[in-house]
């Protein structure tokens, strides 16, 4: 890096990945521009100001209520590691979201590790690994709700593109989760004899980065844990399935603060296919993914572009001040002020604290 500094010659790949990132940001502008031109702004506010608060509320109700079932879920798996409080859970969780908030580059799960491995006294990728297992299990039951949803609900699709669609990508994931499971458990096996992928990626790694790499893929793998208990294995699962069903509910309260009701499935088909809109938008690089995605999965349902862009408006606001406030209180608890998390250098993966 410093000699393409000094040369004054870019790296070719780190070019195209400029190139790519600057690509998705204009496409995300596009839509957003077009969306906007298209939007009967003053009908719009009409309908805000219509609103009804009760509802509103309910949003930011069942927002925060999903992170605290998140929070005790995280604590669940991390019961061999140490018993931690889930109102701490909940906070460092909460801060990782203000993290991204702040700075959008997917620090969430870094910054929420970092925040429980320095006030636990535990390995930060360690902490990481339970993250990874968290978002295998919630992968699992997103799976399942996407099976169910194309088995069960309407989705007007004439063509059947959509539900094409989705076997597809539920397939994909299944494939995907089954891989990084396998990953998962060869890594913790091997790790025990000092091998493994992660500890063999580490080892090519030059001088001290190679040892340092090699601390992180141990401590890594120590991370990798299930409890013995089968009623934490069970709530853990169920957990995720609550979680579901809450993230679920978001467009239903923002819905009905507008007057707006459909069919039961309907909602779990929105997640669906909001779901996968927002993972491949932000494979792309493509910002706003959930607001484009958001109206356009509610068009087929047949509500209007003016009434969709509400209810977004109103989930999008109700999780920023749910983030806003329990993020910053997550903080404090942690004893971290705005200005560390400004600086991800100083977020070190093989922490040993």
């Amino acid at each position: 890096m410093k000699n393409e500094r000094a040369s004054g010659i870019e790296n070719p790949r780190r070019a195209r990945w400029r190139w790519f990132n600057w690509l998705g940001s204009i496409v995300g502008v596009g839509l957003i521009g077009f969306l906007f031109w298209r939007l009967d702004w003053r009908q719009l506010f009409g309908i805000l100001l219509s609103a009804r608060p009760e509802y509103v509320f309910a949003t930011f109700i069942t927002i925060t209520l999903e992170q605290v079932v998140r929070a005790w879920k995280w604590r669940q798996i991390l019961i061999p590691l140490r018993a931690i409080k889930t109102s701490r859970l909940f906070g460092a969780t909460m801060a990782g979201y203000l993290a991204n908030l702040l700075l959008p580059l997917g620090l969430s799960p870094f910054v929420r590790s970092w925040l429980v491995a320095k006030k636990q006294d535990l390995a930060m990728s360690s902490v990481l690994a339970t993250v990874a297992i968290d978002r295998l299990v919630d992968g699992i039951v997103f799976t399942a709700l996407v099976i169910i949803v194309v088995l069960f609900a309407v989705i007007p699709d004439p063509e059947g593109n959509i539900g094409f669609g989705l076997t597809v990508a539920a397939v994909g994931s299944a494939l995907a989760i089954l891989c990084a499971f396998i990953l998962l458990a060869c890594h913790k096996r091997q790790s025990l004899f000092g091998a493994g992928f992660l500890i063999t990626l580490a080892d090519r790694l030059p001088g001290r980065l190679a040892a340092r790499a090699r601390s992180a893929a141990v401590t890594f793998a120590d991370g990798i844990v299930w409890p013995r208990e089968h009623w934490r294995s069970n709530v853990i699962i169920l957990s995720s399935i609550v979680i579901k069903l809450l993230a679920a509910s978001h467009l239903l309260w923002a819905g009905l603060a507008f007057d707006v009701l459909l069919a039961p499935l309907a909602y779990f088909a929105l997640l669906a296919i909001l779901g996968f809109i927002v993972i491949l938008a932000q494979a792309a690089r493509v910002p706003a993914g959930f607001v484009v995605g958001a109206i356009y999965a509610l068009s087929l349902f047949g509500v209007n572009d003016v009434t969709a862009f509400a209810m977004v408006m109103t989930v999008m606001a109700t999780n920023i001040l749910a983030v806003a406030v329990f993020g910053s209180w997550g903080l404090w608890v942690h004893g971290v002020g705005f200005a560390e998390l400004k600086g991800p250098k100083k977020v070190e993966i093989d922490a040993s604290h």
